[in-house]
């Protein structure tokens, strides 16, 4: 059975005497706010003394500089965000840094009501919407739901999904569509439906959230890694496809990163990844998430169609 936003599964009970490769099944993609430019320093100009009995001449002024021209994308306090999977891991982790760069936030979360109604006791004013991504009925309310809230939706982290770890002989169909359904077709339907918003105002962003194994494929994860390797096709055609109305598509790959889907992880086995990992340890959601800021922002402008990792160096 699936658990919901990428709870780990295991089903290696009819793998036989042979040894199995044991691989971590990854969650569901700004730095808080792009470093200020340095303040210029600005210094009066020198006056020298007037000779006696002559009137002084006005001192020579510095030429004012010239304005920058004004963006019409809005600002981060006027900005809005909308994150599937947002009720816990690297969705709530989003949820928090979206918010605390003053965007107003909706999230959705499939069956897990408590963690989303502990969030927006946590962040006040967040919306939080029941959906199951995998529907084009449930997300069509819940987008309808959180664009009237928001106002629109500039920013969209589609981040949902499921895993689940079992030899390719033993999927069921039932078991592959769903994981196509969930991780694949959920962003699908919340593309489509924040597209004409967005071509509308020629602006938005659009992040989808992949893994190293759709990157690389991961044993024991075949229908896991086809649907992720089917993100990074639907990031980087759809950037080709929207670009030319403004809006950037972008993709983040995480690698193993410590969250509650890790908790059948034992301290052995988490200790083991951390090894096998080039920088010594696992990553956070929190570092997943300043990246989706970063590139929701202004000054990731020129990016898109990119896939980027976070995986501490393990996939390169």
């Amino acid at each position: 059975m699936y658990n919901d936003e990428f709870e780990l599964t295991f089903d290696l009970a009819d793998a036989g005497p042979k040894k199995e490769q044991r691989r971590p099944t990854l969650p569901e993609p700004e730095e808080a706010a792009a470093a200020a430019p340095p303040v210029q320093e600005t210094r009066e100009t020198p006056v020298s003394a007037a000779p006696e009995n002559t009137p002084a001449s006005e001192p020579e002024r510095e030429p004012e500089p010239a304005a920058e021209p004004q963006s019409t994308a809005p600002a981060a306090k006027d900005r809005t965000v909308l994150i599937s999977g947002g009720d816990r891991g690297i969705g709530a982790a989003a949820a928090r840094a979206f918010y605390a760069a003053g965007y107003r936030v909706a999230v959705f979360y499939h069956t897990n009501a408590e963690a989303a109604a502990a969030l927006q006791k946590e962040l006040p004013g967040v919306l939080a919407v029941q959906c199951d991504v995998a529907s084009r009925a449930s997300c069509e309310l819940a987008f309808r739901a959180a664009e009237q809230a928001l106002g629109r939706v500039d920013v969209l982290v589609s981040n949902a999904g499921i895993a689940q770890q079992k030899l390719f002989t033993d999927i069921t169909p039932e078991e592959w569509q769903r994981m196509l359904d969930v991780n694949l077709t959920g962003a699908f339907n919340l593309c489509q439906l924040a597209l004409p918003g967005m071509i509308r105002r020629k602006a938005g962003r659009i992040l989808t959230v992949s893994s190293m194994w759709g990157q690389t494929g991961g044993s024991c994860e075949v229908h896991y890694s086809a649907a992720k390797a089917g993100l990074i096709g639907l990031t980087k055609a759809l950037a080709k496809e929207e670009g030319p109305s403004g809006i950037t598509v972008n993709c983040v790959a995480p690698g193993v990163i410590d969250t509650d889907m890790m908790a059948s992880f034992t301290a052995e086995d988490k200790a083991a990844l951390a090894e096998e990992t080039p920088v010594g340890r696992l990553g956070t959601a929190e570092e997943v998430a300043k990246l989706l800021l970063y590139l929701a922002g202004e000054d990731a402008g020129y990016i898109t169609g990119q896939v980027f990792g976070v995986n501490g160096g393990l996939v390169i």
